[in-house]
């Protein structure tokens, strides 16, 4: 009977260290970086369009993001949009023409994120997850065209030489979705918050603080903000993650 037993006891530490091992030897290494293209549409909230999803136009971008663990990233976004709505002729204001305005602008910026689940590849650890939201917080600029007072027409199709350079703290959330090992779709919606320069998004002197607020109130700025969805590609692995060996 004792022999049993001993047995028994090898038995199940031999099947234990073959677990240890298979443990230990899978490729649980989480992806560090990644890289992914976006698009959606961006809209303009300001003195041509008082309220939200009025002037709504195409973005795109790129992005790059470096993560430190499952749940904190650190990211990096370029993208294009368009200030876009119909100008029409005001005497009150000075305008004189009438037309499309078409200002593009390019926003780039740095956000911190986190994601309220561990986020990754599951394998064996059941708390990981392959869907989460997510939000981020972090300081951006934006080029623009800035024309002032002297224009004949009110399309403009590329950045000019005339830009101005606005700062704002990007701050919104998101979903991201792991469907293969490599490869995420993340949604996001964007709100560009400025905190200098950003009330001539318009590109015209005429809709610049229209309403003689700015002096008191330093956050009666226009907004540009953006709803995108992404498709994402991970690369580059970090250390092991594994509780019986030691990382690589």
């Amino acid at each position: 009977m004792k022999m049993i037993v001993r047995a028994n006891h090898v038995f199940l530490l031999c099947l234990l260290l073959v677990l240890c091992s298979v443990a230990c030897m899978a490729d649980n290494r989480m992806y560090r970086h990644e890289l992914g293209v976006q698009a959606g549409a961006g809209y303009y909230v300001g003195e041509l369009a008082p309220h939200i999803f009025q002037s709504t136009r195409e973005v795109y971008g790129v992005q790059f993001r470096y993560k430190f663990d499952q749940r904190w990233a650190l990211q990096t976004k370029l993208q294009r949009q368009r200030v876009a709505n119909k100008i029409e002729v005001n005497q009150e204001l000075g305008i004189t023409s009438s037309g499309l305005c078409q200002n593009p602008m390019w926003h780039w910026d740095v956000t911190a994120e986190y994601n309220f689940f561990r986020f990754g590849h599951r394998g064996y650890d059941y708390r990981v997850k392959s869907i989460t939201p997510y939000i981020f917080l972090g300081i951006g600029a934006s080029l623009y065209n800035y024309y002032g007072d002297q224009f004949d027409e009110v399309t403009y199709p590329k950045l000019g030489d005339n830009m101005k350079c606005g700062i704002y703290f990007p701050v919104g959330v998101g979903l991201k979705w792991k469907f293969a090992d490599r490869w995420q779709l993340q949604a996001a919606w964007q709100h560009n918050v400025y905190v200098y320069n950003g009330d001539a998004l318009e590109g015209l002197d005429a809709y610049n603080d229209i309403h003689n607020l700015n002096g008191s109130n330093i956050m009666n700025n226009d907004i540009a903000s953006t709803i995108t969805v992404g498709i994402v590609f991970e690369f580059g692995k970090g250390k092991k993650i594994c509780a019986f060996c030691r990382d690589e």
